[in-house]
């Protein structure tokens, strides 16, 4: 029989009014300011509020739409099975081929070649695409001359008489983004010739529904150091200049955009990244809708992720597997067409194969054990989702606009438009990491105490090149903390910090936790202390130890007292610092007690004095 109970669920509980809400809320901020307290700022110019209900989905037109259906804001099929993406590069065909082939067997189903070399040749495509079936699998092509390469794998296949529908490849030809953010101008002049050869290759490619040959490389601005939405902007106006000067060369909307692949990068902000993807497809459908396409389909965005390179540390690396998952989580709920997860070990060395298996294995575990791929779009009629996507959709049309005004892409560009706002986002976000209100665990916060620098470490990898002109610079955050732990690991010295705790127990063991954390960042060896029942024990101690640097470690209420006792017991033979900002500064200031250290210190440049002040 039946269940004809149609009553809703929880029905017997009654309703909780927004406004009883707030009251409540209210009453626990007892007086403190609710903007300032419980409204986020986002990096990305808009703000999130604490919590989100029904009433705020009102207004939101693309609510209703299903995963398949313009805007495609839920998704671009009715399904979400994404092509678990690995890179090889190609240096030996040989070698490269049968790397091709235990990845296939490991669960692999979307190939990356890098070719390296750039006199690659027929011989060497047949070598490299041995026993490798391509029905099964999705090919990208990248690196040297791609142009040519395109040329040889259409006449393989061509002459392999592979069915039309049965070649999924894509060639990674940028001119827009990918010359000029690394040269700062064409190949040619005004790229006329770039342009050519796509509009070439779009014309001998036309039966083949699933070969791309246009890449927008949007993930190279996220890897210098913008922000979502400027990621997002960005690769739109590239998009858009790609399809506006591939038509006037007398091609159509459908021919171009269904040849357009979009390459973005998965950042560590978990929510705002599921946010973006699902923007990305709404933004696109609406921009290709514009020049009236002949079928929707068209409008439908073809979404490369790649989980974040810039947020990778070489010290604790393994974090970055971490990092890798929650990436890759967002990449998998957001929706993309194909994930490649960084190797956690690609920031300072070629990646290793158990780093390879690991970055594969994340996704084979979110596909087969967590089950992401059978579910479309989890995250839509999420009340804060559904916001999140609204908020980076309308500033990053709002961004859109500024560049269309300016006359596209590539105008922007050559104005030094795209490059300033980058470096200043790039700017902000170093400002963060150095005064730690945005962490990158295990190098502006909680370091691996003990560890020191292995030798796959050096001096290159942690460096931060610039390149002069207008060019974009991929960066990783963590290098300015890494390259300052480098140089004193290479020093030959091991510079140690000693905690004095003393006073208050629960004070001084916070201090004493917070202060290790502070300067351990740096490789200054720490030495943690539980508690010592009197300063006399605790400087004795400190000089027995023979540490460069004694960090105080109480309350406020001790420091006024403590504090110049140690510095007379001291003598001068440490570094005296103490943790916190206790009222009593200017007092002890100018008993010339002069070094604190507390949240507000931007420890990058706070740890930089310490070692000069130790000649290191």
């Amino acid at each position: 029989m039946a269940n004809t109970n149609h009553e809703k669920l929880f029905a017997e509980f009654p309703p909780v009014t927004t406004e009883q809400w707030e009251e409540v809320i209210a009453a626990d901020l007892k007086g403190a300011d609710y903007e300032r307290k419980l409204v986020w700022r986002t990096g990305e110019g808009f703000n999130v509020r604490p919590y989100y209900r029904a009433e705020n989905l009102e207004g939101l037109r693309f609510l209703g739409s299903q995963a398949g259906e313009f805007p495609y804001v839920r998704g671009t099929h009715a399904h979400n099975r994404w092509r678990i993406h690995q890179t090889i590069t190609v240096a030996d065909p040989a070698a490269a081929n049968a790397e091709a082939l235990q990845l296939l067997g490991s669960g692999v189903d979307s190939l990356g070649f890098h070719i390296a070399d750039a006199d690659f040749s027929a011989a060497d495509l047949d070598v490299l695409l041995r026993k490798i079936h391509l029905p099964a699998v999705d090919l990208v092509f990248c690196g040297e001359k791609i142009g040519h390469v395109a040329d040889l794998v259409l006449a393989k296949i061509e002459k392999e008489g592979v069915a039309k529908e049965d070649a999924r490849i894509a060639f990674v030809i940028d001119p827009l983004v990918k010359t000029l953010s690394s040269k700062g101008a064409f190949c040619s002049p005004d790229g006329e010739k770039c342009f050519a050869r796509i509009a070439e290759l779009i014309g001998k490619t036309k039966e083949y529904k699933h070969i791309r040959v246009v890449n927008v490389s949007g993930q190279i601005f996220g890897n210098s150091g913008s922000t979502i939405v400027e990621e997002l902007a960005f690769a739109l106006s590239a998009g858009h200049d790609y399809l506006v000067r591939l038509t006037e060369a007398g091609l159509t909307v459908d021919d171009v955009a269904r040849k357009m692949r979009f390459s973005l990068s998965v950042s560590a902000n978990y929510f705002l990244e599921i946010a973006k993807l699902r923007a990305a497809r709404m933004l696109w459908a609406n921009i290709v809708k514009g020049y009236n396409p002949e079928k929707n389909c068209s409008c439908k965005m073809m979404i490369h992720a790649e989980t974040s390179r810039w947020n990778q540390t070489v010290y604790d690396p393994y974090v970055n597997m971490l990092r890798g998952t929650t990436e890759a989580m967002s990449a998998a709920i957001g929706g993309v067409h194909s994930l490649e997860v960084t190797p956690f070990d690609r920031a300072f060395e070629a990646p290793t194969e158990f780093a390879k298996r690991i970055a594969r294995n994340v996704e084979l575990l979110l596909k087969h054990e967590s089950h992401f791929d059978q579910v479309v779009d989890s995250a839509g009629g999420s009340y804060y989702i559904e916001n999140l996507t609204q908020s980076i959709a309308a500033e990053a049309w709002k961004l859109f606009l500024e560049i269309e005004e300016q006359g596209g892409y590539t105008a922007a560009y050559k104005a030094g438009t795209i490059v300033e706002k980058v470096k200043a986002s790039a700017a902000n976000k170093d400002k963060n990491i150095a005064t730690r209100r945005q962490i990158l665990l295990g190098a502006n916060q909680f370091p691996n105490f003990t560890e020191v620098a292995p030798a796959e470490i050096t001096a290159a990898v942690v460096d931060r090149t610039t390149a002069e002109g207008n060019v974009l610079t991929p960066y990783r955050g963590a290098m300015a903390f890494e390259e300052m732990r480098l140089h004193v690991d290479r020093s030959g010295k091991q510079p140690k910090a000693f905690m004095l705790t003393c006073g208050n127990l629960a004070m001084a063991r916070a201090r004493a936790q917070f202060s290790c954390n502070f300067f351990a960042c740096a490789g200054i060896r720490v030495q943690d202390n539980t508690f010592f029942k009197t300063i006399e024990e605790g400087v004795a101690a400190a000089l027995e130890s023979k540490a460069e640097i004694v960090v105080v470690c109480a309350s406020d209420d001790d420091y006024a007292e403590a504090a110049p006792k140690v510095k007379e017991l001291l003598g001068g033979k440490a570094i005296l610092v103490v943790a916190g900002a206790p009222a009593c500064t200017p007092e002890l200031e100018a008993q010339g007690i002069t070094n604190f250290i507390n949240v507000k210190s931007n420890v990058l440049e706070t740890l930089k004095f310490y070692l000069k002040e130790m000649g290191i």
